[in-house]
């Protein structure tokens, strides 16, 4: 763990002097037992405090932690055999989508994931999640190769949002989006999706209209930036604190007003603390969504999607 979150301090501060005290205690003839014993406990207590109660914002931290797990963490512990696939076929490959074919619990299914970078120069190769169009058209060919060859399909979000460029807009960046909306709006195989970190606006949705949408304890998802939102609503970035409250973006907000499926929880203080038991979480959830939808026939998959976007933001 390199990078500390301001609301964490006080946690790894309490656990240095712990440190601190156990190898004075190696060093020496000191007995520090109980000194050690009382600081854990206060330590028990001090995390139960902090991450028993995460406020939006602290939420919305964790979500961006630049050691979160990316999509191709989990596809590596998840997925067997997995085939990249490249390209749209119309203009290059666009590395901020990462899609292919893969083997899941002996079952072949597709892929299509937003993949952030581990650094500075792998953000700045997947453009920090953001894909450009030609991202969009990769992902529906894929989506679209799914269909055709029966194959459920599993996305994985994880943007700020959608490449705002010159050159992305004059290749058709609206367009492309669309297009994903309205192809797999009529798709009639399974599809899940998993908000593993931010889920930004229409960015997110390119790849996340499907059957069922889940989402990490401590991920995020909403139709605009906190900063983004602060800036319109107060012309003041720094109210994103205020804002991110008021967009109701964290997964407990919105599976209470009915948009997701399901909160697949996290390692406490977040993903990033243990992968392997984060990537044993997802593996329940989508084994538990596909088996639900495996039992529909085509049509009520299409119908049941149709149902599930209706009723968003009907407050009636």
């Amino acid at each position: 763990m390199k990078h500390i979150l301001e609301f964490e301090k006080p946690v790894y501060d309490l656990k240095a002097k712990i440190d601190e005290l156990k190898e004075m205690a190696n060093a020496s003839d000191i007995d520090l037992s109980s000194d050690i014993q009382k600081l854990e406990t206060r330590l028990k207590k001090l995390e139960d405090d902090i991450y028993g109660q995460l406020k939006t914002w602290d939420r919305v931290q964790i979500a961006r932690h630049p050691e979160r797990p990316t999509a191709l963490d989990y596809i590596d512990y998840l997925f067997e055999d997995f085939i990249e696939l490249h390209g749209d076929r119309q203009f290059r490959d666009d590395p901020a989508i990462v899609s292919g074919i893969a083997l899941y619990k002996n079952t072949p299914v597709t892929i299509v994931a937003q993949q952030r970078g581990k650094n500075t120069k792998d953000n700045l190769y997947r453009n920090f999640a953001s894909p450009h169009p030609e991202g969009y058209r990769k992902a529906l060919r894929q989506m679209q190769l799914a269909e055709k060859f029966n194959r459920p399909i599993i996305t994985f979000i994880d943007t700020k949002g959608a490449h705002p460029g010159k050159g992305a807009e004059e290749r058709g960046q609206g367009e492309a989006i669309a297009r994903n909306l309205k192809e797999m709006a009529r798709l009639s195989v399974p599809s899940v999706s998993i908000v593993i970190g931010e889920g930004g606006s229409g960015g997110a949705l390119g790849i996340g209209l499907t059957n069922h949408i889940l989402m990490l304890e401590n991920s995020t998802y909403s139709v605009i930036s906190p900063e983004g939102a602060a800036s319109i609503l107060w012309k003041d970035s720094a109210k994103a604190k205020d804002a991110a409250k008021s967009l109701k973006i964290t997964s407990k907000d919105l599976e209470k007003l009915g948009i997701i499926d399901g909160i697949i929880p996290e390692p406490r203080g977040g993903a990033h603390h243990d992968l392997k038991m984060q990537a044993a979480h997802l593996d329940v959830y989508i084994e538990k969504s596909l088996d639900r939808l495996n039992e529909l026939s085509k049509e009520e998959i299409i119908d049941g999607k149709w149902e599930k976007y209706k009723r968003i933001g009907d407050c009636t």
